[in-house]
């Protein structure tokens, strides 16, 4: 693994955290929006979980 895609990789694991940390943090913030920001993050998942292996081969 190369340089640049070891720094690549790292500030994509910072960027995915620091936007669950404002999701769990927003949860918090707002009980009753728990059920919409569930629904958006599993078809976040969704998606990244159908287009990564793309992505990737």
């Amino acid at each position: 693994m190369s340089s640049l895609a070891l720094i690549v990789a790292v500030l994509l694991v910072l960027v995915v955290f620091l936007f669950v940390a404002g999701l769990v943090y927003l949860a918090h913030r707002h009980p009753a929006w728990v059920a919409p920001l569930t629904v958006g993050l599993v078809g976040a998942t969704f998606l990244a979980a159908v287009f990564v292996p793309i992505v990737v081969r």
